[in-house]
């Protein structure tokens, strides 16, 4: 990295996020950016999650661009390898790669309020951005519970996420805990290969079939001859999925039959009525997310794996100990322990206008403007951000509503002309978050009687929208000036003038009146 590089833009990660925000800066005509990697390849979570039997819950067609379709998935539901060679692909197509820096992490992004600009510094060199564009992922950092003993285990430890593809399984004791996504994928696909596998489960999660099969050659060459049919099966899985959300966000109740349809599916592979009572949870199914698995329910069936309905509590040598006093002699732990969702290890990095970084102002629960600006960290946003995640549906929908409003807030810096930037309004955050969290009161994520990965150390959701895509995307089409001010250098000393004045001002003094097209209510959280 040059010595004082100065770009227009930063973005931070290459995964989806990241290269989706890259691609949308080279269509509206702006190549002045980088895109900052830890790593040495793109991909973020569907490079970092390599563990047998990874594979995406969200079918092919729908998790994908919808502006770079793939009409060669190779199955309804990909797998990892498949995705990961799909983003590669996005990124050579699109000619990103001279504007990626591996190896790059980011360490600390601090505001200089004089120079309206983010000074950035990473493991390969320092450089400054008049605009950063976070996409670190909320999957990307994974979480390692603390138990005691575990620094004494003399066998192989590690996380789900860091898989150590070096080290054989074969033969060995397993103990796998966690019985989240990943962990059920990776106990079907490493029980034959076992000597034995003690699964440390806290919360048994419901499962449904995956419907998944390969996708035949005349599938792939009529969607390549015909790319309209394509947008149309990805139309169809968009819809499907729309139709759902008012069960999960207002009428959870609703939610008994699909329960029913889960406990038929455990019925039909799991005989034994102790192991049935043991994989029932007692929570709403939709409270955490619905896994899918055709292959889960019959693992656990065979005469090498044991369930044990309790989380891990201690290890003692080689023996790991459950909350419920089971033991077990293993050779190895296999961490299926999820990630820093609602405390990201990037807010930490983040120092704002006032000196806090942005851990410090997310400290109460993290909240941004729609999805994308905190207040006080001006030409910073987030892609995937605070209340944009969903529970039933394709993230790539959200990125691409929260890339909409990336776009437009690029434009109206340029509308405004010179050296500006946008801070988030504090009245307008609470005013977004206020309405997001009314709304979330009565979804089944928070009255379906769980603990899930969705809720912060307070209990408060962080994390879901509590709506439709379509809504998000409606919310997110236009920047809303009146909800910013509109930040000025500095005055110079020797002018006279009040630099607090001229530092901060209202947006609608500064740009006229916003649009009418531009002035999209907070109220559309409430439709």
């Amino acid at each position: 990295m040059a010595e004082h590089e100065h770009v227009r833009v930063a973005v931070i990660g290459s995964g989806f996020g990241g290269l989706g925000a890259a691609v949308r800066l080279r269509r509206e005509g702006i190549t002045d950016f980088v895109v900052l990697e830890r790593a040495d390849s793109v991909g973020g979570t569907w490079r970092d999650n390599s563990y047998p039997g990874c594979a995406c819950d969200v079918p092919s067609h729908l998790y994908s661009f919808s502006f770079a379709p793939n009409p060669d998935w190779p199955r309804t539901f990909s797998g990892q390898e498949h995705i990961r060679a799909y983003l590669e692909h996005v990124t050579d197509v699109f000619r990103l790669r001279p504007h990626i820096r591996f190896g790059a992490e980011v360490k600390l992004m601090t505001w200089d309020a004089e120079n309206l600009r983010w000074d950035i510094e990473t493991t390969n060199g320092s450089l400054s951005a008049d605009i950063v564009v976070s996409a670190t992922g909320p999957l990307s950092d994974p979480k390692m519970p603390d138990i005691p003993g575990l620094d004494s285990f003399p066998g192989k430890v590690f996380h789900s996420a860091r898989w150590d593809h070096d080290y054989d399984l074969g033969g060995k004791r397993v103990a796998m805990v966690g019985t989240g996504a990943s962990a059920i994928q990776i106990v079907p696909a490493i029980q034959p290969e076992v000597a034995r596998l003690t699964l440390f489960q806290r919360t048994p999660p419901w499962v449904m079939p995956r419907m998944d099969r390969a996708i035949s050659g005349a599938e792939r060459r009529l969607h390549r001859s015909l790319p309209f049919t394509t947008q149309l099966r990805r139309g169809l899985l968009w819809g499907i999925r729309e139709l759902q959300v008012q069960a999960f966000t207002k009428r959870p109740n609703e939610l008994g039959f699909v329960e029913q349809l889960a406990k038929r599916n455990m019925a039909g592979a799991v005989k034994d009525p102790a192991l049935r009572a043991k994989l029932t949870p007692d929570y709403r199914i939709g409270c955490k997310r619905i896994l899918l698995s055709s292959e889960y329910y019959p693992a656990l069936t065979r005469s090498n794996v044991d369930v044990v309905a309790s989380g891990l509590s201690e290890v003692r040598g080689s023996t790991v100990v459950a909350a419920d006093g089971t033991e077990a002699e293993v050779d190895v732990i296999v961490f299926g322990t999820g990630f820093h969702v609602t405390d990201m290890p990037i807010a930490e990095r983040v120092v704002g206008a006032e000196g806090r970084t942005l851990a410090e102002s997310w400290k109460g629960g993290m909240q941004a403007l729609r999805g994308a600006s905190a207040a006080g960290f001006p030409n910073w946003m987030t892609i995937i951000g605070p209340n944009t995640g969903l529970g039933n549906s394709s993230m790539i929908l959200m990125i691409e509503s929260q890339l909409n409003y990336m776009a437009d807030y690029v434009r109206q810096l340029d509308v405004l002309g010179g050296r500006a930037a946008l801070d988030a309004r504090a009245d307008a955050v609470q005013a977004w978050n206020h309405k997001v969290q009314e709304r979330m009161k009565r979804t089944v994520w928070n009255t379906g009687g769980c603990t899930s990965w969705y809720l912060d150390a307070s209990g408060r959701n962080t994390t879901i929208w509590p709506g439709t895509t379509a809504e998000f995307r409606r919310a997110t089409r236009r920047v809303d000036l009146a909800e910013y001010r509109v930040l000025r250098p500095p005055a110079k000393q020797d002018t006279g003038a009040s630099t607090e004045a001229r530092a901060a001002v209202p947006a609608q003094e500064s740009a006229g009146t916003a649009p009418s097209e531009t002035h999209d209510k907070s109220a559309e959280v409430t439709a």
